[in-house]
């Protein structure tokens, strides 16, 4: 063998370990005193002996590099030592700890937390000494370690001052000044409830409401002929509303009953009962449309009887009016009766001092900004007051009645749309006066951290629930597992696995078909309630799931068509418009928008959207039947073919469509048809009490009386079973 060569090989050999001695210490970033050259295996003993004056020169490098030294500064040195702590046995440990900082609680080096890492399922691949590891595999690694843990102490957070807003304490009754009753109109839909309160107000509310149905809570106070004020709340009656209907009833002083004198007693008739009980408000009976002929008034008040609403005729205590709302019939007489019962519950307030009041409604004007019709139950309202409502403010800048004209004031039992709200407050808050804006802030400071804390005690809660779950699966795993080394367990893992990692984007795409995303805009916070308490009810997930991405109040934006592009959702709006900019946008980029003023039409069109993303169902459409009544075989080549002799007895046989063979109830086969023919011409179809031959796409034998059924596959659109109880 040439010497120069075999030289230049030995070299190689040296300076190859040399390099795979630096790049270990490169990537396991420790640091040691000294280290020493990997012996190769590859270095061949024989070339020592026989050629010692090249071996010698080797040698001598190989003592050069031995010789290396790192140097440390008086820094490291320190580190080192806290580095590696002696222990007692007990390890404190956090949920996320990194591999260096657990070698360091442990008291021993990484390459110790590398090996204990062998036992769990994790990529040591794709480790770092900063790599973190979670709590499960931290315990694993102590306990392989023959040590204790213990959780570390979390620092205690600081109590925080409460510093919310409340309600005075009660009134000296001295102080106290009559004020205007508040009266609800309950009822079930279409049975005259705006009807009633247009004849009161000599309007035409119900004239520009969509479909004639009330979608919205309305807070009026009218002017009785007697000079007596009542400010009145019009409820919707529709099935859709009932959050409305019982935040009405929490601020009222009377309850007004519609109920229809041909119609009777309904569903949201007793609703309407069952949330004047909650509320312990006392009930008038006005029985509308006895202007017509089929009208009874008797029936209906023996109905409510069921209910425990006993008129006064019957002994009880409540009273009944009978009425015409459309005619104003008898109007006055249910308005004196109203005042009479307010005047026997004595309804008085104080007007001084810190405002009291509740959102009726609220919504988000174009011009005007956030805007609530509100009720103030205490104190006077005037511009520039500083009012709170759940988490958000406002700075009063005009207030405006029912009518649209701006007032200066607003006592106790009126009602007033407030203007200046930093951001939108939900229907049924609370409104209470503060002394500054800055103690408006404090408030709402408050109430965030209070939301955000029990935000965090349900997600602990939640995470804590899916931990043991995941526990448990894993440690199920690990027993399947338990007879396999780590190597052998790893490429277990990683084939069962594997199809998800190998999932194409079109599969993932049509994992999402049966997937229906949502934004619902409307015009108020009632409204967007309403539909939202709906859509809680839908229960059909194993047929489309729905997905709620995003709800406010508002015109349809920019940012709802882009949040519905990402999610391939749709839009739905109620009571609000999409301009054209926002129009040409979603067409642009393929997103429908729906847009509604009938809540029940809204949701017959979502229903149809989840009906769109059902996977058709296919259905077999009989065009004949024949019956077998002879049976032949015909030499074709070297094999004998079945052929049956059949008469039509219904419709007819067509070739090109599908048949299947049934025997004794059950199908034997399905498929096309290879021949068919009429005595011994091939025909493609065969009409009714025809006889014809014919055979199969497969071999089968055919029996007397089989039967042969043509037919055609239809796909027909499923609906979704959700029903959402209108």
């Amino acid at each position: 063998m040439n010497r120069g060569l075999i030289l230049k090989f030995e070299n190689l050999v040296q300076l190859r370990g040399a390099c795979r001695q630096l790049c270990t210490l490169a990537y396991r970033k420790v640091y040691r005193a000294q280290w020493k050259p990997v012996q190769s295996s590859a270095h061949p003993l024989w070339s020592v002996l026989l050629y010692p004056q090249f071996w010698q020169k080797d040698k001598l490098i190989s003592i050069a590099l031995s010789q290396h030294r790192h140097l440390a500064t008086k820094e490291e040195t320190k580190k080192k030592k806290k580095k590696i702590l002696l222990t007692k046995g007990e390890v404190e440990i956090r949920q996320k700890m990194t591999i260096e900082e657990l070698a360091r609680a442990m008291g021993k080096d990484i390459d110790h937390v590398y090996e204990a890492l062998l036992y769990t399922d994790v990529d040591l691949n794709s480790l770092e000494p900063d790599s973190i590891l979670y709590e499960d595999h931290i315990k694993l690694v102590v306990k392989k370690s023959g040590m204790k843990y213990k959780s570390a102490k979390l620092k205690e957070e600081k109590e925080r001052e409460n510093t919310d807003a409340v309600k005075r304490p009660p009134a000296d009754p001295a102080v106290l000044t009559p004020r205007p009753p508040v009266v609800t109109i309950l009822g079930h839909v279409d049975h005259g409830k705006t009807t009633l309160l247009d004849s009161l107000r000599k309007t035409q509310v119900a004239s520009m409401e969509a479909g004639g149905i009330t979608q919205h809570i309305g807070a009026f106070l009218v002017h009785l002929p007697s000079g007596e004020k009542v400010t009145f709340l019009d409820t919707p009656g529709h099935v859709a509303f009932s959050a409305m209907r019982a935040r009405g009833t929490h601020v009222t002083d009377i309850v007004i009953l519609v109920v229809a004198a041909e119609d009777g007693v309904m569903q949201q008739t007793i609703e309407s009962i069952q949330h004047a009980k909650n509320a312990g408000v006392p009930l008038i009976l006005a029985i509308n449309k006895c202007d017509k002929p089929e009208a009874d008034p008797e029936r209906v008040k023996k109905e409510l009887l069921a209910h425990d609403v006993v008129c006064e005729e019957f002994g009880g205590d409540v009273q009944a009016v009978n009425i015409s709302a459309l005619k104003g019939e008898n109007l006055m007489v249910l308005a004196e009766a109203t005042v009479a019962l307010a005047e026997m519950l004595e309804l008085k307030a104080d007007s001084t001092g810190l405002v009291e009041g509740t959102v009726i409604e609220s919504r988000k004007d174009k011009g005007k900004g956030p805007v609530t019709t509100a009720i103030i139950q205490r104190g006077t309202l005037r511009k520039g007051c500083v009012l709170v409502a759940g988490k958000t403010w406002a700075k009063v800048r005009f207030m405006f009645d029912e009518n649209g004209k701006a007032v200066d004031a607003a006592s106790p039992g009126i009602p007033v749309e407030i203007m200046g709200w930093k951001e939108v407050p939900s229907a049924g808050d609370e409104i209470l006066e503060v002394q500054s804006e800055q103690r408006a802030h404090e408030v709402v400071a408050w109430r965030t951290y209070v939301e955000q804390k029990e935000r965090m005690k349900k997600d602990v809660e939640v995470i804590e629930a899916k931990q043991k779950e995941h526990r448990m699966e894993y440690e199920k795993k690990q027993r399947k597992l338990a007879h396999l080394t780590w190597r052998q367990r790893k490429a277990v893992l990683y084939k069962a696995n594997k199809h998800l990692m190998f999932l194409k984007p079109k599969e993932r795409t049509e994992m999402d078909k049966n997937v229906l995303s949502v934004i619902v805009k409307g015009d108020v916070d009632g409204s967007v309630e309403a539909i939202l308490n709906i859509l809680d009810s839908y229960d059909a997930d194993d047929e489309c799931k729905l997905d709620i991405i995003h709800f406010g109040m508002g015109d349809i934006s920019e940012t709802d068509i882009s949040l519905a592009e990402a999610f391939n959702g749709v839009v739905f709006g109620f009571s609000v418009k999409a301009n054209e900019n926002i129009k040409q946008l979603a067409a642009k980029k393929g997103i429908k928008i729906k847009l509604h003023n009938v809540i029940y039409k809204l949701i017959e069109d979502l229903k149809d959207e989840l009906n769109s993303r059902l996977p058709p169902s296919v259905v077999e459409n009989t065009v004949g039947e024949a019956s077998v009544l002879n049976i032949f075989s015909v030499t074709v080549g070297k094999n004998k073919i079945p052929v049956a002799g059949c008469r039509v007895q219904k419709g007819l046989l067509d070739k090109k469509m599908k048949f299947k063979l049934i025997r004794n109830g059950d199908v034997i086969w399905k498929g096309s048809l290879s021949s068919l023919k009429h005595h011994k011409d091939d025909v493609q179809v065969i009409k009714m009490g025809m006889d014809c031959g014919l055979s199969l796409d497969k071999y089968i034998e055919f029996n007397i009386g089989d039967e042969i059924i043509c037919y055609e596959e239809k796909e027909v659109q499923e609906t979704t079973s959700w029903d959402p109880g209108f």
